[in-house]
Formats: structure tokens, sequence, C-alpha cells
């Protein structure tokens, strides 16, 4: 039997009564989506605000530094910077800048708060945007040198005026299971040796009817190679010890956040790997890692090996490519690491 929601007031208290536990784990515990917990401290600390990009991004280039959060379920990604550059798109829009680099999908942005809370630390103030199933896509969160008078405009010129402490969602849309069509897979091979550009293998994906990790499966040599789940981990150790540049890509169907740059320190705790670096933060969950694969694809550019680890419903956790722009081309040295990385004698069916 289904116990009942909690209501505004039960979720309140029981923020009170335990004000270290992150709010991810505090609306697991309560049965909750993270959005449902925020909604209900509105006019608490919480304003609902509007969430579309086209009215946050700008907004945000306002505040000055920050750091902005994405994540999935098994990798966490903060980069410190200030957002600029940001190109709207009815399907898909694009942060540029220098830190903050987001590939961003706007009809998941749903819901949005501007969150005010007490911490021992002092008064936190961040923006939170959502999905229809109150899962967090983005998150910005100002720092010390952040502009308050900004805060405060974007409180007021983008507050929806919705003062309800309740929040109806969305069911959970799962994640789509490993999908391949055997009878297709020279089709799929050909079209692949024909690629111009990564963007262009989704599409072919599509047009077979399969999806990423699926023709991963089906492709085989010289377009992938099975790796070890501990490859995850591997591969940022050797970026790390090398001391080269990389792109890490960390993401969730309403965003994507991109890193570039070195790694400079890794702590392990728990199950959890660390980035702890000056502006770049990451975590991954190593035991969530199911299945790790490199993956060749050819480009105008040549080709671009990335390094992609899933979990194990088939759900993306996070790719890793070289730097290709000239004065920072890490390819060489990368394709050393990837190749260097633990294989697979048994390819996943």
């Amino acid at each position: 039997m289904q116990r009942p929601a909690p209501s505004p007031l039960d979720i309140r208290n029981a923020r009170l009564s335990d004000p270290k536990l992150r709010e991810r784990d505090l609306a697991r515990k309560l049965g909750i989506s993270e959005a449902q917990l925020v909604a209900a401290h509105t006019g608490a600390g919480a304003t609902r605000i509007a969430a579309h990009p086209d009215r946050l991004m700008p907004a945000a280039e306002s505040l000055g530094e920050v750091m902005a959060l994405t994540r999935n379920d098994s990798c966490v990604s903060e980069k410190v910077g200030v957002y600029a550059d940001y190109h709207s798109g009815p399907h898909a829009s694009m942060v540029l800048a220098e830190d903050i680099d987001l590939r961003i999908f706007p009809s998941w942005w749903v819901h949005a708060f501007a969150v005010e809370k007490e911490t021992d630390a002092g008064l936190r103030r961040s923006l939170q945007v959502f999905d229809a199933a109150g899962d967090a896509v983005h998150k910005i969160h100002l720092r010390d040198g952040s502009d308050l008078d900004a805060w405060e405009r974007i409180k007021a010129d983008l507050a929806t005026g919705d003062t309800a402490d309740t929040l109806e969602v969305a069911p959970r849309q799962p994640t789509e299971a490993p999908k391949a069509d055997p009878a297709k897979a020279e089709i799929l091979r050909k079209e692949w040796a024909r690629l111009t550009d990564t963007h262009q293998f989704l599409r072919l994906c599509s047009k077979l009817k399969m999806n990423r990790l699926g023709a991963y499966r089906l492709a085989g040599a010289p377009h992938v190679r099975a790796l070890a789940p501990e490859a995850a981990d591997d591969v940022l150790t050797r970026v790390r010890d090398t001391g080269i540049e990389f792109m890490m890509f960390v993401g969730n169907r309403g965003c994507i956040q991109i890193h570039s740059g070195p790694i400079l320190t890794l702590r392990e705790t728990g199950p959890w790997q660390n980035v702890l670096d000056p502006r770049f933060d990451l975590h991954l969950r190593r035991d969530h890692v199911a299945e790790v694969w490199a993956v060749e694809k050819p480009t105008q550019r040549g080709p671009a090996l990335s390094v992609e680890a899933f979990d194990a419903e088939g759900g993306l956790i996070f790719q890793a490519f070289p730097i290709p722009k000239e004065g920072r081309d890490s390819r060489e040295p990368w394709r050393e690491i990837v190749t260097a990385l633990p294989g697979l004698e048994t390819v996943p069916a």
C-alpha cells in the first residue's frame, strides 16, 4: 500500500529536523521529488520563477561568478565561472562561456525556483531547474562575489506569481533499455564509417531504430571496444597523471555540462571518486558503472575517440573526449590513454 504524500508542513518540518541531509536524499527519504521538496518552501525561502532557458540564462549572466551544477544519478559536475554567450534554439540551446559550457534541451526545463537557505556558513542562494517529474536538470549556486542586486532583480523579474506550496509532477520517464537490430548490423557499420560529424551518429541510430548503447553493443571493431567497468575510474587517474586536458560531458535529458581542462586532484570517498580542483569538482559513483566503451567516430577533423560510461539500466553517466583545438590539441596523448585502458573479453549481448 502506497504511503500518503507528506504535506508541505511535514516536508518543512523534515527539513528542519535534518538540515544537513542533501535535498535529493531527503526527497527520496520522503518519497517525493526534489522539486516538490523545494516547492513546499514557496514563500519560506523559495520563489517560483520562469523556467525557460531564454529567460533564465540571460538573467544568470548578470550574477557574475557562480557555480554551475549538472548531474545524473551517478555523476555530478560542478563548474565555477560566469554565464555568457547564450544561444537560443527551439530544440537545443547553448551556453558557450569559457568555463561554463552547456548544451540545453528546453522542453525539459519545466519548473524553476530561486532558493534562499540558511546554513551554518550563512545564507545560500541558488537558481534551481527541474523537469516535469520534479528531477533536477540544472542549478546555479551563487558565490561570495556574486552580484546580490542582480539576484534581487531576478527574483522580482522572473517571479511567476504562483504562491502554492504544493507541486503536481508527471511520472518519471524510465531509461530506455539498449536497443539494436542484429539484422541491420552491416548497415550500421557501413553508415558509421561514412560519418563526417559526431552529431550525425544519433540520427543514424534513430534511422535504424536503435539507440546509443544498443549500437555500441552491435557495431564491434574498429568502431568500438568494450572496456572493463573500472576503466571509468582509470581514465580519470590517467588524465591526472599525464597532465593532459580533456573534455568531460556530464548531464541528464535536459542539460549537458562540459568541463574542458585538466584534472589536478583526485580523492576517493567510499564508492565515490572525486575531482576536487579550484574551479571544477566532479563526483562519480564508481559502483554505478556497469559498462564502459571506447568509441571512435570519423569526422572531417579526424577520428573522434571517446570513453563512455553507462549504468545498469543503460543510462549514460559520462562521455570523455580529447580537446582538438589548435594549441590545446590532446588527441595523441588521449589515444595512448584510451589504448591502455583494460578491455573486456566478452562483449555485452
